[in-house]
């Protein structure tokens, strides 16, 4: 008996879906460590801006996994205030057979 798909697999096997999918993923993920480096670093989103010259709302809106503009100087001196190393890591990654890097396991 084969699998079930699920309405995520269908989803999935969508190459546009997939590709805008994998990008919000991407940002989730940036927001997120963003917020987890801040809170290490005992920092309020106030006292963040204010170490980067830039306002509470932007540190908001880099937290956002609506937020998809980043670059490597942001990056850098929000690791920076934040006492965190910033690094960038490529990694090869195995698809499955529809594309997509979040392939269910049996």
């Amino acid at each position: 008996m084969g699998k079930v798909k699920t309405y995520m697999d269908r989803l999935m096997g969508d190459k546009e879906f997939r590709e805008r999918f994998e990008q919000e993923y991407q940002n989730l993920c940036i927001g997120e460590q963003i917020v987890r480096a801040r809170h290490c670093a005992h920092l309020t989103q106030s006292a963040l801006a204010k170490q980067i010259h830039t306002t509470k709302s932007a540190i908001s809106r880099y937290e956002s996994a609506d937020y998809n503009r980043y670059s490597i100087p942001l990056l850098t001196r929000i690791a920076k205030a934040c006492r965190a190393e910033f690094k960038i890591i490529l990694v090869a990654s195995k698809r499955a057979k529809n594309g997509s890097r979040f392939a269910a396991t049996s």
